[in-house]
């Protein structure tokens, strides 16, 4: 669903009996509300791949778990998601991992990809080091930020 479709739904909805509408599509989700007979709010709309997920709680608090797990080991880095997506750890489902624990990476190093709307996009390494943790399953979904692999600086 893009924005001009969710303008018309609520051009629609503004129209409408209803005073209340919850749509999910995936990650996405729109709850559109009335406050009174010519008023409406839109709340947790995510438009594809550019704001956090609607559950924002579960982020916040995850967000503050990983700052100080590094603050106690400042060799370790986090690698996170820059989108909300599906993360997979190949190519392809036939093909090998792009990396495993304890493997060697560098700066520029393709450690993953992330499906975001049918878009594959590669996930790169930012330093030089070692793979010490995997944090995601393959195929599942990941939020915006999520951490998905410590690396140990070299």
């Amino acid at each position: 669903m893009n924005i001009n479709e969710i303008k018309k739904l609520i051009k629609v909805f503004e129209n409408a009996d209803v005073t209340e509408l919850s749509i999910q599509e995936g990650d996405l989700k729109i709850k559109i509300s009335k406050n009174g007979t010519k008023t409406s709010s839109v709340n947790n709309v995510i438009p594809p791949s550019f704001e956090m997920p609607a559950s924002i709680p579960q982020t916040v608090v995850e967000q503050p778990q990983e700052g100080s797990k590094e603050d106690k080991d400042d060799n370790l880095h986090t690698i996170k998601s820059p989108i909300v997506g599906t993360f997979y750890r190949a190519p392809a489902p036939d093909a090998d991992p792009y990396v495993q624990v304890n493997d060697s990476v560098s700066d520029g190093t393709v450690l993953c990809i992330v499906e975001a709307m049918k878009l594959m996009n590669e996930i790169e390494c930012d330093i030089s080091g070692k793979i010490v943790q995997i944090l995601v399953e393959d195929g599942t979904p990941v939020e915006f930020n999520q951490p998905l692999f410590k690396i140990e600086k070299s």
